[in-house]
């Protein structure tokens, strides 16, 4: 009998940060979701042509950049993309586009960062409405391509997303999170990762660097 955690009878599944990966059964894909703000800007920033170094996102990232090392580092080195609201779609139809190029069923981890209260090593990642919305965000336009197969974790995150893609911008504002940013006067973050779907990017990290 397998781990009965690990998802790994379903071809899109979903879990919390690096230790939730571990669980995981090993996927083809590795996706990193941190929507305030690691995803979110590494989405944007690559949609206007940059590459970036890993290494330098990781000192304003607690967890996203984390999540994506972690996600490198595993022995079966899987393809690791970074997804957001902002890309939801474009991450889909690059793994769409990835299991059509490979000719056989893709197996994929959606991992939502969470939040780690502080830089200790032993901090504890705090569940992130943010995070939540835009893993949702991605299963349900995989689903919406016909990778469907999902995990309960993973089906309730895509419905959850289906029900509220309506509030996602008020519901980001109103997150733990977004308060947060909003008492550091930095409003505009919240509205700029709420843009579902602004940019056609799948950024994916090889060495190190992440570039469209």
């Amino acid at each position: 009998m397998s781990f009965p955690f690990a998802q790994d009878t379903y071809q899109v599944r979903m879990e919390w940060g690096t230790t939730g990966l571990a669980r995981l059964a090993p996927a083809d894909v590795v996706v990193v979701v941190d929507v305030l703000r690691f995803s979110s800007v590494v989405s944007e920033r690559t949609a206007a042509g940059e590459e970036l170094a890993l290494a330098d996102l990781a000192p304003r990232s607690l967890n996203g950049a984390a999540v994506a090392a972690f996600a490198a580092d595993q022995d079966h080195a899987p393809v690791v993309l970074i997804g957001s609201l902002r890309n939801a779609s474009a991450i889909a139809d690059a793994i769409v586009d990835l299991q059509n190029q490979r000719g056989a069923r893709t197996s994929v981890a959606v991992i939502a960062a969470g939040e780690l209260t502080s830089r200790d090593p032993d901090a504890h990642v705090r569940f992130a409405v943010e995070d939540q919305l835009g893993a949702g965000a991605i299963i349900d336009a995989l689903s919406t391509r016909g990778l469907d197969h999902t995990s309960p974790e993973a089906a309730v995150a895509g419905e959850a997303y289906r029900a509220l893609a309506g509030a996602v911008r008020h519901l980001l504002g109103a997150s733990g999170s977004g308060r947060e940013l909003i008492m550091r006067d930095e409003r505009a973050v919240t509205a700029a990762a709420a843009s579902v779907d602004a940019d056609r990017v799948a950024p994916r990290l090889i060495d190190g660097i992440i570039r469209a």
